[in-house]
């Protein structure tokens, strides 16, 4: 038995080396770039009972990952009611810390103890058992990994009579945020540490920002709470039936948005291959990386290993070396444009989600949980409404003269002299933010050009074509149609242009133009540029 054993061990050993000696290039660069972007994946409870039970398994998943150029693999010990054994979580842990990864673990809060009224998967955290067994897998976790991410299903939605009883006189709102808060100081925080005092625990919040107070997520009191804060960045493919809906330009909002939130706790996105394309899939990390991640979770190893998946994967090796590139000519630098503020748990009435179709028609937008009037430039939807000292901040942008994008929803809501505002302009969303995917390029230049004079510039493009502003010396188009498009961005100012980035790197875009213009004359569909702009 014994001789079994170590016979195992060495040719674990022996398989392990073969691995690190082989020819890696993604390994390699992956590993020298990791303190600018690091690339993670996951392996799911049944990914590792699937994958990782045997040493076969293992030594598969390390090649993938290391052809992929993963550095982080986290592991994950709960989900769907089904908890990874733990003599199969530390061997792979193991095996994984000796091939050169960081290893973290991972809890998923889904089918968990009694499930609520909402969500089928959601559980009732009013229930008092419910809670003691969320504590048991977060101890269970701590015991095994120093550090734990979070899946974004830790939230409540359930109405039973227990959870009415609770609410007593608080509004669902209120309730919901101040048990979840609760749940995960005393039954998360507190007793994983307990457990393991140098535990680390990431709360991933999902995309749908706009629903977080509705369902307890509480971004200022948990942010504050948590050690590190991810984003979900999984924007899919618009048009597929089951997973569309989301534009690109939401994966930026969101991780910009609770990146002003979170600070530096801030640390990566997570996306996914779930109703992509190959393209899709890529423009995913790319809106991740504008957004300055500092990892870039690729959900996850068994999902990727089947349908879209390899595909996507193939692509995204392909670019690797540009994806790096372009976090480094983004890392540090401060975005400009205009101010685009969502106070936390502000409500969007009709207007979900309005800030990602905004961005998409190319309007530079600056994310911020708070309005603050001496800015540049700035767009409003009825979100604004929680702030009460709004009122006052507009008409200051107002008299200042500042250009200001409102739309239709809140100019209702606050009656005006619209009279002698030649700076204010109404956008029409007519409780519909995605009937703002339909306005033609005459439409949008006429809407975004004067918010884009404060910065020297004026951009003639169709929709979906994005604009990012970075620093004073850096520009990124990029061009989410499924054809070539024509687009010319005009200075006020004489400057030089070099290009530095294309992705895919393939692509061969078509320029033009003067000092005082760049004009793309064709530019290619799903494609990105970036343009260092040099003062003359």
């Amino acid at each position: 038995m014994k001789r079994k054993i170590w016979a195992i061990f060495f040719i674990s050993l022996c398989n392990t080396a073969l691995l690190s000696a082989g020819e890696y290039p993604l390994w390699d660069l992956g590993n020298q770039e990791k303190d600018l972007l690091r690339v993670s994946t996951l392996f799911t409870a049944q990914n590792v009972r699937d994958y990782l039970s045997s040493e076969e398994g293992i030594d598969q998943a390390i090649d993938w990952c290391k052809k992929t150029g993963v550095t982080r693999v986290f592991i994950e010990t709960f989900r769907d009611g089904y908890w990874a054994s733990r003599q199969t979580l530390k061997h792979a842990r193991d095996r994984f810390r000796q091939a050169g990864f960081d290893v973290a673990g991972c809890v998923t809060t889904t089918k968990l103890g009694k499930l609520g009224t909402g969500w089928s998967l959601i559980s009732c955290y009013t229930d008092v058992p419910t809670q003691e067994l969320l504590q048991k897998i977060f101890e269970y976790t701590a015991s095994m990994f120093d550090l734990i991410m979070i899946d974004d299903f830790l939230f409540v939605d359930c109405k039973c009579e227990a959870c009415k009883n609770a609410k007593g006189q608080k509004s669902w709102v209120d309730y919901r945020c101040d048990l979840m808060v609760q749940c995960s100081r005393q039954r998360i925080l507190a007793a994983s540490r307990k457990v393991n005092p140098n535990v680390k625990i990431i709360i991933k919040y999902p995309q749908w920002y706009d629903d977080f107070h509705n369902r307890g997520y509480e971004v200022l009191r948990q942010s504050r709470d948590f050690d590190f804060t991810w984003v979900g960045t999984e924007t899919r493919d618009y048009d597929d039936p089951r997973w569309g809906g989301k534009v690109q330009y939401e994966a930026y909002f969101i991780m910009r948005w609770l990146g002003e939130i979170g600070g530096d706790k801030c640390g990566g996105g997570w996306f996914d291959w779930l109703g992509t394309t190959e393209k899709t899939y890529l423009e995913q990390a790319n809106q991740t990386i504008l957004a300055d991640a500092k990892e870039m979770m690729l959900f996850c190893y068994g999902g990727l290993q089947n349908s879209t998946g390899p595909a996507n994967v193939a692509l995204l090796r392909k670019e690797m070396p540009n994806l790096f590139r372009l976090a480094r000519l983004v890392r540090g630098k401060p975005i400009r444009g205009v101010q685009a503020p969502k106070p936390p748990s502000s409500d969007a009435g009709k207007e979900m989600y309005v800030y990602d179709f905004v961005g998409m028609m190319g309007i530079p937008l600056v994310p911020t949980a708070t309005i603050n009037a001496d800015v540049a430039a700035a767009f409003y939807p009825v979100h604004v409404l929680k702030d009460t000292q709004f009122r006052q901040k507009f008409m200051q942008m107002l008299s200042e003269e500042k250009p200001v994008l409102i739309t239709d929803g809140l100019a209702g809501s606050i009656p005006m002299d619209r009279r002698l505002r030649p700076n204010l302009k109404i956008l029409k969303v007519d409780g519909s933010p995605k009937n703002l995917l339909k306005l033609g390029r005459l439409e949008l230049n006429e809407i975004r050009n004067p918010l884009l004079k404060p910065f020297g510039l004026q951009l003639d493009a169709p929709n979906k074509v994005g604009l990012y502003l970075f620093d004073e010396d850096l520009i990124v188009l990029e061009n989410f149609n499924d054809e070539a498009v024509e687009v010319t961005l005009r200075f006020d100012k004489p400057v030089g242009k070099k290009l530095v980035l294309t992705i895919p790197g393939d692509t061969q875009p078509g320029f033009a133009g003067t000092d005082s213009e760049l004009s793309i004359e064709s530019f290619p569909p799903r494609t990105l540029v970036a343009f260092q702009l040099i003062q003359n």
